[in-house]
């Protein structure tokens, strides 16, 4: 923008309902220093003009002039042999397959250490981020947040770990402005290239151990000094759709499909069958589903009330395991129902399945011990943290000091050691 631009032509852009939100945005800009805006007046038009720096800056940055590097810098050393975009595509695939199976696979105790699942920073992240949990109350597993996770797109999926990274970094010794930098830089970045880890500084080279688990980056055990970025990187600016629906999410999340869109069977009996050997397939379709036999292209299960159950336990809602099945109807499934005026799923296990989820909505009773009245608000969050810590915390209300345990006898000694002190 070489000259200032007069408000009136701004407001061509936005539409009529908007103007709140455009008045907002350019208040933000003006206290960022990132535009100034002239004074009202009547002989000139309102303007609104870059700042000297961000503008200097900002046209550095697009052309990539100066010091910035902000297209990175290509390596001048021999690239590896037989480093290709098909080697960097399968690399980035199994490293995010790995932590889409961590997170299918961490409910109860198939949340396994030495797995050879993803790196524990990223296992952390996960936990952080509320996609998984590991607590003790709740049993561990996948949360709501987490199967939401495996509906979203691959390029949404990853930033959406990479907004938990940014939210984290200074726990882990990043400055979180040089880490959306660095991310903004990958996206730039030409696929299959080798980029020099020299020019890097020192913390962005830190950041390539993390990308590296992320699968954005690949650095040659051979070339120590060269880096390649993958097509989770290359992609993270492009104008790929940010959220899809839950019934059209998960196609692009089951990265390793088995060629064909549609591989699920049901009957009216609750019955399954799955014509697929994806790994990744067959612990989703565990979430919520009892498996029986095993074939080389096939599974076979049955839906039932307790597999229903275990997936709400979890989070994942019926709704959710509803659009799953239908996404992934087998194409046969869709056309013997489309040429009868049927719907793809049988509408007994429809509403059986809805059913089963209002049945665990009703109300529980849980045998336990309430504790109240405690003399400060320390000696309450003390035993709170104790109660929670031992996995008998079931329900507590901060406002009025109230909580209540499973079972007390712990908790009993831990009080009395408290007020023997």
């Amino acid at each position: 923008m070489t000259k200032p631009l007069p408000l009136s032509d701004l407001d061509l852009w936005v539409q009529p309902g908007s103007k709140k939100e455009k008045d907002h945005a350019l208040s933000l800009l003006s206290r960022l220093h990132v535009i100034t805006i002239t004074a009202q007046s009547r002989d000139d038009p309102q303007s609104a003009s870059l700042t000297k720096n961000f503008g200097a800056s900002l046209r550095l940055a697009l052309t990539g002039g100066g010091e910035h590097q902000s297209f990175g810098v290509p390596s001048h050393d021999s690239p590896v042999a037989g480093l290709d975009t098909e080697f960097l595509d399968v690399f980035a695939r199994d490293q995010w397959e790995a932590i889409l199976h961590y997170v299918v696979n961490s409910v109860g105790d198939s949340a396994r250490e030495g797995d050879g699942g993803p790196t524990k920073s990223v296992r952390l992240l996960l936990e952080a981020g509320k996609l998984v949990t590991t607590g003790r109350r709740s049993g561990g597993g996948i949360t709501q947040a987490g199967f939401s996770f495996l509906l979203q797109e691959v390029n949404a999926q990853v930033w959406t770990l990479l907004l938990l990274w940014i939210e984290n970094a200074e726990q882990m010794t990043l400055d979180s402005v040089d880490v959306l930098s660095f991310l903004f830089m990958l996206g730039s970045l030409e696929l299959s290239r080798a980029y020099s880890t020299s020019t890097l500084s020192e913390s962005q080279r830190q950041m390539l151990s993390y990308l590296i688990d992320f699968g954005l980056v690949y650095i040659p055990p051979s070339a120590p000094t060269q880096f390649y970025p993958t097509r989770l990187a290359t992609t993270l600016t492009s104008d790929a759709s940010a959220l899809r629906s839950v019934s059209a999410g998960f196609e692009a999340a089951l990265t390793a499909a088995s060629g064909s869109k549609g591989f699920i069977i049901i009957e009216t009996n609750y019955r399954l069958y799955a014509y697929t050997n994806s790994p990744l397939q067959i612990a989703v379709l565990a979430l919520f589903t009892r498996l029986g036999v095993r074939y080389p292209n096939m599974v076979t299960g049955r839906i039932t009330r307790k597999s229903v159950a275990n997936a709400i336990s979890h989070g994942i809602t019926s709704d959710q395991i509803i659009s799953f099945l239908g996404t992934h109807a087998h194409p046969q499934l869709v056309k013997t129902a489309a040429v009868h005026g049927n719907p793809v799923l049988p509408p007994t296990v429809v509403d059986q399945i809805r059913l089963w989820q209002i049945e665990n909505e009703r109300m529980k009773a849980t045998a336990g011990f309430l504790f109240k009245e405690f003399d400060t608000r320390k000696e309450y969050e003390g035993c709170v943290k104790y109660a929670d810590e031992n996995g008998v915390l079931v329900w507590k209300s901060d406002p009025k000091m109230m909580f209540f345990v499973t079972r007390h006898e712990q908790l009993r000694d831990y009080i009395k050691s408290r007020k023997g002190k």
